[in-house]
């Protein structure tokens, strides 16, 4: 929500306004000088919508603004060309509403339409988040990355490697959104506050690593590529079985961590639904982007989201540092979730991350079943994977 500066006004005041965090006004204001804001400039004020209202007989703005818990200099400061003692039935006035309630909505077949308009949607309401591109998939869809927060331990999540694993990204984008939320409306999540979590984490999220995939999964082929991907799915246009990018490469098996072993083992030599690693690592650009990512910003710990099982995976040759067995014991605490050290498996994300970084490095495997699972296990999961989510942050 932007309002305009009126003489006198601070950011001080507009958090007092709308009992919104000092700092979250600030950080949504990169920009602003707070010291010196000038009449008419914009400010805007996160955790708000503005909404349109007719004016009706016997309308003041002391009844509305206590009808709504607002300060009637809200109104004021919203509806700064309405004289409040001449209102006129009929008239239209701005009100601000404060946003309580999830604006994501994951618990759907999730494809990138619905990414991207949560992301803006996201952006809007919190404007302190950052959205950045990190790259773009193979049909040139932006790889989009969610960043927040103000301090030095930076935490990374991800979700939808595997495109029929598509219900982990609006878990993930519902788990920011209530995130966010608790930020902007001073409300602890399972009785721990968050603010003192943004202050300690430099967040980072990728939560559609594969959007063509997740694309073909749900939405069918593209006509670009039509021919090409039910050929390397076998004649077949089911791609509910479809695990790879919109080439035939397992993103998952794309990184130099033994790829070598894994491209010697696995049955496909050539693109597929699934299990193909590739003629070489890092050759597809989601892969190349969430690698450059991880280089970049040398993050302290990394969540990659995938299903099935109801188990996580955190060691790689015994290269993964001792934090990574605490974090591990309080994320099995916190989901019932089964820790898996070691698996007989290569050249994941994971297994790169710490093999390269030495640092603690988790594949979450989200619900049980046969991929793509069924919406009916969102909300368990949701709840399931928000202890780990926070203990992740916390820790």
């Amino acid at each position: 929500m932007k309002v305009q500066v009126r003489s006198g006004d601070t950011l001080w005041h507009y958090s007092r306004l709308f009992m919104i965090p000092l700092n979250l006004i600030i950080d949504s204001n990169p920009t602003i000088n707070s010291s010196t804001l000038q009449i008419g400039q914009e400010v805007q004020i996160p955790g708000f919508t503005i909404q349109k209202y007719t004016l009706r007989k016997g309308d003041t703005f002391w009844k509305l603004s206590e009808a709504r818990h607002l300060s009637v200099d809200a109104l004021l400061l919203l509806n700064q060309n309405v004289n409040p003692n001449q209102l006129q039935v009929g008239k239209t006035i701005i009100i601000p509403q404060r946003v309580i309630s999830p604006v994501v909505n994951g618990k759907r077949q999730y494809n990138f339409k619905a990414l991207t308009a949560d992301i803006a949607q996201l952006k809007s309401i919190f404007p302190f988040i950052q959205v950045n591109n990190i790259g773009k998939s193979v049909l040139g869809k932006p790889i989009q990355e969610i960043r927040l927060g103000k301090g030095t331990k930076k935490v990374h999540f991800n979700a939808s490697f595997h495109a029929n694993e598509w219900i982990t990204s609006g878990v993930l984008m519902s788990l920011l959104n209530h995130f966010l939320s608790s930020l902007t409306n001073v409300k602890p999540i399972r009785g721990l506050t968050t603010m003192p979590l943004y202050h300690a984490v430099d967040l980072s999220i990728v939560p559609m690593v594969n959007p063509d995939g997740v694309d073909l999964v749900l939405n069918g082929p593209p006509d670009e590529m039509r021919e090409e991907v039910i050929r390397i799915n076998n004649g077949s246009t089911d791609f509910t079985g479809w695990k790879a990018n919109i080439r035939g490469v397992d993103l998952n098996n794309q990184f130099p961590a033994k790829w070598e072993i894994e491209k010697e083992r696995k049955a496909e030599k050539a693109p597929a639904p699934r299990d193909y690693p590739g003629d070489a690592p890092l050759t597809e650009p989601e892969s190349i982007a969430m690698a450059n990512l991880a280089s970049t910003r040398q993050f302290n710990r990394m969540l990659a989201f995938h299903t099935q099982g109801e188990e996580f995976y955190w060691g790689f040759e015994g290269l993964e540092p001792p934090e990574s067995r605490g974090l591990a014991a309080e994320f099995a605490r916190v989901s019932g979730y089964t820790p898996v050290q070691y698996i007989d498996s290569y050249a994941g994300y994971k297994d790169w991350f710490i093999q390269d970084f030495r640092r603690p490095g988790f594949t979450i495997e989200l619900g049980s079943g046969i991929n793509p699972l069924p919406l009916s296990q969102f909300d368990e999961i949701f709840e399931e994977v928000l202890g780990i989510y926070l203990a992740a942050l916390y820790m």
